[in-house]
């Protein structure tokens, strides 16, 4: 792994003003196991050198600073092997790299070569999607570039990723790496004008990407900090660098940990190792009490022994003050900053208030988003729980133009996303609902499971929208499990907003509906995934249905005109209504909208978010048709002993052939109240059939789980 990683194509600053692709096969020692292995950097951008020199920057990274020599081969093998699209539950190779790998490279690449800084693309990456956006990578205090490394695989299939590395012995200062990584912003903006750039900087690392920001408001930039380092003035860091550069060289040994282990998940043995260390001090004075644990803590740290002799201590003198100067030069520009900003922040940093300082950048800078993941340390992208194309594809980042386009640029669902929400998030729920699936096939026979739904698209689900929308994630994991199928769900635009996510600033399960599709609701959105022959979600009651008050359970608030019938029969789309009932067996609702409207605080509180929020529906509310009152509030319920959800998707109504309803509203609207006709009628052969479900209460699905693997059975069609 060590070799693998430790093999990358490299570049130096200079004068190379035209973009060339290049791809190469290169002989390389690594540095822990002397054998020759040999890497590919395909489809690269190398900044600052010309081709003739290619082969006097990609070498040897020992200690001797000596460079192999690195042989060329002609041809372009492999350039053209970008894919077009990723299929759903595709595999991102998150989680199959772990911290330990990171040490383990670490101890080679650390090794000095008395180089500039340089970009890398580590062979894990591999190819991406035709068309990605290029990524840079700022490293944090460690200077490394190897930060990505759980994410190297995932992040490669749709960037182009580089990582800046920064020689232990190099001493460049802060405004030099600054324009180090504004050279290169600028030389790919000129080459691919059209493609944003994304900065993921960690540390010190968003101290440049800042500053190259600020410096460069023109450039389409998508910039991602990670527990910034502009907090350094508030830090306890700032008190505790001159102190342990004052210790005796034989405790500075405990620098690595410092910078490189400060992570609680990471390192959670060291702290039972530190904890163990404080306790053996007893009986010292204060003075010779810090001595022993200190050199209680070096005798632990053996994993970083080998940096310790590697590193100099005027590495961590270097660091810290070019941590005051980068923290104050990014402050004082921060008003300069035009482009996209997604701050990551960390509530258990114990080197920056992470936290605080991702607030305080989200109020500051212009266009900024934070999410917050107040369980984990300093080295949030090193601890194994954060997938970071997750949290980019989850906060709307991702983009391959200058534009984001909900359709295009959506990127399916990987095997570790549908893990993570369907087995670590929901799993509980998935078990307390133990959702069942019926569909209608062509000769009207009722059959267990989606095979009634049609494989090729455009496909059009239309349904009732149970309380809260409880429904959907059962709807959405069922077509991913059975059909390999992502459901692109058209929801409320307020939950798009950045008003909206700011109430869920800590990573939640908001950001987990984009990832698996959601997207506003729109014309233009309709349009687009009709285009796209995309499997859609739609339901016409919206929030009146998903907030229905008491005694409206399973009955339907759907607009008198027919809203997308319409623009369905204009693309052919094949329509399957479909009904689901169960959230009356799982929740109680006590205080609904009417009864909050009627305390005085809670009418208040619910008309300054309505005022706020974004209105749909326009132009029916002045006929009073009940959908029209698309309220936002948080009805109040209680648990019930869970029951069972059911779902049941009618009879495909195909579309294709009726251009007649185009030019005969009456033909339109006799569709839709077809279309409307046939959920009510699903909806009451669930009501009716659940009740011979043998298995609808929890319990015995429970008993019958005990004993066997399959699928819990319920009633016959």
């Amino acid at each position: 792994m060590g070799s693998t990683i430790n093999s990358f194509a490299v570049s130096q600053l200079g004068s190379l003003i035209s973009k060339f692709r290049w791809d190469a096969s290169v002989r390389h020692r690594s540095v822990s196991s002397r054998k020759l292995i040999k890497f590919r950097a395909n489809s690269s951008r190398v900044y600052g050198i010309s081709a003739a020199r290619q082969n006097e920057n990609i070498g040897d990274l020992s200690s001797s600073g000596k460079t192999l020599a690195a042989d060329y081969f002609e041809g372009n093998e492999g350039a053209n092997d970008a894919a077009e699209i990723l299929q759903p539950l595709w595999d991102d190779g998150f989680g199959t790299q772990t911290f330990k790998d990171y040490l383990e490279i670490e101890k080679d690449i650390v090794r000095p070569d008395y180089g500039p800084p340089r970009w890398f693309c580590p062979i894990e990456c591999g190819c991406p999607l035709k068309d990605s956006p290029v990524l840079l990578y700022l490293p944090g205090l460690d200077g490394l570039g190897l930060g990505l490394i759980l994410q190297h695989k995932a992040l490669g299939k749709v960037f182009e990723v580089r990582c800046m590395h920064i020689p232990v012995f190099d001493r460049t200062p802060f405004q030099g790496l600054v324009n180090f990584v504004e050279n290169a912003v600028k030389l790919e903006s000129a080459s691919s004008p059209k493609k944003p750039i994304y900065l993921v900087a960690e540390s010190i690392g968003a101290c440049i990407a800042l500053s190259v920001a600020a410096r460069n408001p023109v450039i389409d930039l998508v910039v991602i900090l990670i527990n910034p380092a502009t907090s350094y003035s508030r830090s306890q860091l700032r008190l505790l660098l001159p102190l342990l550069e004052a210790l005796p060289d034989q405790l500075c040994t405990m620098m690595p940990y410092l910078f490189s282990m400060t992570s609680e998940r990471c390192f959670h043995d060291l702290g039972d190792s530190i904890k163990r260390a404080m306790l053996n001090t007893s009986g010292f004075s204060l003075a010779e009490g810090a001595k022993e644990v200190f050199r209680n803590l070096a005798a632990l740290s053996q994993p970083l022994s080998g940096l310790a002799d590697i590193i100099p201590v005027e590495f961590y003198t270097w660091k810290r003050k070019m941590l005051k100067t980068a923290a104050a030069y990014a402050n004082s520009r921060l008003h300069a900053v035009k482009a996209e900003v997604l701050v990551l922040a960390s509530g258990k940093d114990n080197m920056f208030p992470s936290e605080d300082e991702g607030r305080r950048l989200s109020d500051t800078v212009g266009n900024c988003k934070f999410r917050g993941f107040k369980d984990n340390g300093h080295t949030l992208l090193l601890e194994g729980t954060v997938n970071l194309l997750t949290v980019i594809k989850g906060t709307g980042h991702y983009r391959r133009k200058t534009k984001r386009d909900e359709v295009s640029d959506y990127v399916p669902p990987s095997l570790s996303e549908y893990k993570l929400a369907f087995d670590k998030i929901l799993g509980y729920y998935r078990l307390a609902t133990s959702p069942v699936m019926y569909s209608t096939l062509e000769d009207s026979n009722i059959v267990r499971g989606l095979r009634g739904v049609p494989d090729k698209g455009p496909v059009l689900l239309v349904g009732y929208h149970m309380l809260l929308g409880a429904e959907i994630y059962s709807l959405v994991e069922g077509f991913l499990r059975e059909k390999n199928m992502v459901v692109r769900g058209l929801s409320h635009p307020e939950m798009f907003t950045k008003n909206f996510r700011s109430k869920y600033a800590e990573s939640s399960n908001f950001d987990l509906f984009e990832v698996f599709g959601a997207l506003p609701v729109s014309e233009r959105n309709l349009f687009k995934l009709f285009s796209a022959k995309s499997h859609v979600l739609l339901y016409p009651g919206g929030v009146r249905e998903a907030l229905h008050r008491k005694g409206e359970s399973y009955k339907l608030f759907w607009p008198e005109q027919p809203e997308f019938v319409r623009m369905a029969v204009k693309f052919g789309v094949t329509i399957v209504p479909f009904g689901v009932v169960g959230v009356d067996d799982i929740v109680e609702l006590f205080l609904d909208f009417n009864e909050q409207m009627r305390i005085p605080f809670l009418n208040q509180q619910i008309r300054q978010q309505n005022h706020k929020a974004i209105k749909l529906r326009n132009r029916i509310e002045r006929t009073g048709e009940e959908v029209s009152h698309q309220d936002l509030f948080v009805p109040g319920f209680y648990p019930k002993i869970p029951g069972r959800f059911y779902f049941l998707f009618g009879k495909p109504i195909e579309t294709e052939g009726m251009k007649e309803c185009l030019k005969d509203e009456k033909l339109t609207k006799i569709l839709y109240k077809k279309i409307k006709s046939e959920v009510e009628k699903n909806i009451a052969y669930l009501l009716e059939k659940r009740e011979q479900d043998p298995y609808r209460n929890i319990l015995k699905r429970m008993a019958y789980l005990s004993m066997h693997v399959d699928h819990v059975p319920s009633f016959d069609t």
